[in-house]
């Protein structure tokens, strides 16, 4: 039986318990000028944390950064995937942390630890990050959730916010630390989230165990084997 109150924790690691994750800016205009990352990557790992924070049932607030003009709206992921997340709007800030909404829906939920990505990286995520820490909340930076306009300003951002106490992190490890073991009911589903949107090449190797697995029940390598062997037993 998973227990997560029994699982061990630490200041370094995630508690799921204690948890709020935070998805700023992540806007259609503003994918545009992402090049540190593959815009479709980026927007997939944001869709597979919309997921996994909708299955652990950690608190989620998005904001968007002036959405009717040219930065355009938040990507239509992010709610479909996780109809529990709130929207906070914001009038003007470009650090969300200065939207009096953003940091009392926050403060509401009783939790310390924030998960936080954003686009762009050096601004959306970065300015929210320093003011969460400086207010004694732990922050983990999720990386590859955030884009930037390019590599230089995300190294220098990243030791920016490491200096001020943020851990960097990225998607997959965030899936794996709320995850926290196989033995719960709802392990494939997020094995499913981790396979269609972090670790695609995960599939086939799930895929070639359970062939292996389907040979060593039955003596066949494929469902056709088994259909054909069927067939072949069948009268005319």
């Amino acid at each position: 039986m998973y227990d997560k109150k029994a699982v061990d924790k630490n200041k370094w690691m995630i508690d799921p318990d204690d948890a709020v994750l935070l998805l700023i800016d992540h806007q259609s205009g503003l994918f545009q000028l992402v090049r540190d990352i593959d815009q479709p990557v980026l927007r997939s790992h944001v869709s597979a944390l919309a997921k996994v924070a909708h299955l652990a049932k950690i608190p989620t607030f998005t904001t968007a950064s002036v959405p009717d003009g040219p930065n355009g709206p938040l990507i239509p992921e992010i709610h479909q995937y996780n109809p529990d997340a709130e929207y906070i709007p914001r009038t003007g800030q470009i650090n969300a942390w200065d939207n009096p909404a953003w940091v009392e829906a926050i403060e509401k939920t009783g939790r310390r630890t924030l998960l936080m990505a954003g686009t762009l990286t050096s601004v959306c995520m970065s300015f929210p990050t320093l003011s969460a820490l400086v207010a004694g909340y732990k922050v983990f930076t999720i990386v590859d959730a955030s884009g930037n306009w390019s590599q230089m300003a995300t190294d220098i951002t990243l030791a920016r916010v490491v200096q001020a106490g943020a851990m960097p992190i990225d998607t997959y490890a965030i899936l794996a630390e709320i995850m926290s073991t196989w033995n719960r009911p709802d392990a494939m589903d997020f094995a499913a989230v981790m396979v269609d949107h972090i670790v695609p090449r995960y599939r086939a190797l799930m895929e070639s165990y359970d062939k292996a697995q389907n040979v060593e029940r039955t003596g066949r390598e494929t469902k056709l084997d088994l259909l054909e062997g069927a067939q072949a037993k069948t009268p005319a």
